[in-house]
């Protein structure tokens, strides 16, 4: 697995940011970026378990299964993927899930001159690389207009 990285300044403080980010409706809003309809179930607190999902084009739910490994309000908070789920059904031990099972995704606010800079950096199997690469940047982009408005 490759650790790739991502950020970008958003003319917010870092509360604002932080519930943004991870608030209800505007977690909606700027996971569109990966796919359409995203929404997680779960609680952000330490050590519980979120399920972040969007319906297919059948209606069947898909997503990851993971745990929440640090959170350190308004400054940093790591996931840990350790499962999928497919047509509902939490999968955390096929071959597929052993590929990349356990990975992270790291979120790092830090306080930039009355600004806030967003960093994220996760472990992402070669096979993805590519799609994250396109897709992080305009979640990114989502997150800041939501955040400057």
């Amino acid at each position: 697995m490759q650790v790739i990285q991502f950020s970008i300044l958003i003319k917010a403080d870092r509360k604002k940011v932080w519930n943004a980010m991870l608030g209800d409706k505007t977690y909606r809003e700027w996971t569109r970026a990966f796919y359409e309809g995203s929404y997680y179930e779960g609680s952000w607190k330490k050590g519980s378990e979120i399920r972040f999902l969007a319906k297919n084009d059948k209606g069947k739910l898909e997503g990851m299964f993971s745990r929440i490994k640090e959170n350190i309000e308004y400054q940093f908070i790591s996931i840990e993927h350790v499962g999928i789920i497919s047509d509902g059904i939490v999968d955390t031990t096929s071959d597929e899930v052993k590929k990349w099972a356990f990975s992270f995704e790291n979120y790092t606010l830090t306080d930039k001159g009355g600004q806030t800079e967003v960093t994220i950096e996760l472990q992402v199997d070669e096979n993805y690389k590519k799609m994250f690469e396109e897709m992080w940047p305009k979640a990114l982009k989502l997150l800041k207009e939501i955040c400057e408005k």
